[in-house]
């Protein structure tokens, strides 16, 4: 059975539903017959490189205020500790993912996607380091297990694993996703959205059922 997940690691609801979908996996009887698939989604394509601090630009993107921001900063915060993760406040900025998508593609075909994922997510939401950051990115893919050679080329390409990007957010669009996370379960069933581990558990179930009766 396959699970294919979009997430973008700006998205503080993409950190937090990957480590519960990684618990609920856990949880799963059959979760070594399980193949999960990360694929490419930017929730703001048009953004420019981050300098922006990450509360003001959120907040004018989607008219809230400071304080309400900020409040949503603190959701997610708890959010993210409840589940063992590290989640900082006020120190991320706001910019394009897109190169980090292509060396997350680049990642893939090296086997290291995951580790990559996973160093991205902790570096933004628990170190507040830039991951716009070219030299950023290198010394993440390094200590993915990557060539750090072959992940230089790969980033100085503008065009290296750009059409990966871009199939991954047109299969999104024909799936009807408008926003990350978004689980596909055995090419079938969608979940969106931060669910709880429960859910993501009762969804693999219900699917590996489907699949087994079909």
């Amino acid at each position: 059975m396959r699970v294919d997940i979009w997430t973008d690691i700006a998205c503080p609801w993409c950190y937090i539903g990957k480590a519960r979908f990684d618990i609920g996996l856990a949880a799963f009887t059959h979760r070594d017959h399980v193949e999960v698939v990360h694929r490419s989604f930017e929730l703001n394509p048009q953004a420019e490189n981050g300098t922006v601090p990450i509360i003001e630009a959120v907040a004018a993107q989607y008219g809230r205020t400071r304080e309400q921001q900020i409040a949503r900063e603190e959701q997610a915060s708890t959010m993210a500790r409840s589940v063992g993760l590290g989640y900082r406040i006020g120190g991320r900025v706001f910019g394009n993912t897109f190169d980090i998508h292509r060396l997350l593609q680049f990642a893939k075909t090296r086997g290291r996607q995951v580790e990559l994922i996973d160093l991205a997510f902790r570096v933004n939401f628990a170190d507040e380091r830039s991951v716009y950051d070219r030299e950023t990115l290198v010394g993440l893919a390094v200590e993915a297990g990557l060539n750090e050679a072959e992940a230089r080329e790969a980033l100085d390409n503008p065009d290296a694993y750009a059409e990966e990007v871009r199939a991954d957010e047109r299969l999104a669009a024909e799936l009807g996703a408008s926003g990350v996370p978004f689980f596909v379960l055995n090419r079938r069933y969608g979940v969106s959205g931060v669910q709880s581990v429960e859910m993501f558990t009762q969804a693999l179930e219900q699917a590996w059922a489907d699949r087994s009766a079909a």
